[in-house]
């Protein structure tokens, strides 16, 4: 049995499964904040409630792409609400991180990784 299989995370509100019951992933961002959001959960970071009634406030807000194609931009800002009503970081340190790696995407050339160490502001 693998880590999400044992999370109770795969039992979020609408997440994406194949027909075999895995969750799906549309981009590796999606898998790695999945696999984050199980990570912080099992260290203790939140409880299984406080992740659903969390994630379901940003998959019912106003404005959310018909097609549910914005579900794991709804998983991130939950992930984000979580970390910052918790006390892990506040809002001002996780936007300067989403900033600097828009920066470093827009500095990577293309078919490179993209790295942190690639924001020209660093």
């Amino acid at each position: 049995m693998n880590q999400h299989e044992m999370s109770p995370l795969t039992q979020s509100p609408s997440l994406p499964r194949s027909p075999e019951g895995e969750p799906v992933f549309p981009e590796p961002w999606a898998a790695e904040a999945f696999a984050m959001t199980v990570h912080l959960h099992a260290k203790g970071l939140f409880s299984w409630s406080e992740w659903a009634e969390t994630l379901s406030a940003q998959l019912h807000k106003p404005g959310r792409a018909e097609d549910g194609s914005d579900y794991f931009d709804c998983w991130v800002a939950a992930l984000s609400d979580l970390i910052v009503d918790n006390g892990i970081a506040d809002v001002e340190t996780i936007l300067a991180l989403q900033q600097s790696w828009q920066r470093a995407a827009e500095a990577t050339p293309h078919g490179r990784p993209i790295e942190l160490g690639n924001d020209p502001s660093r």
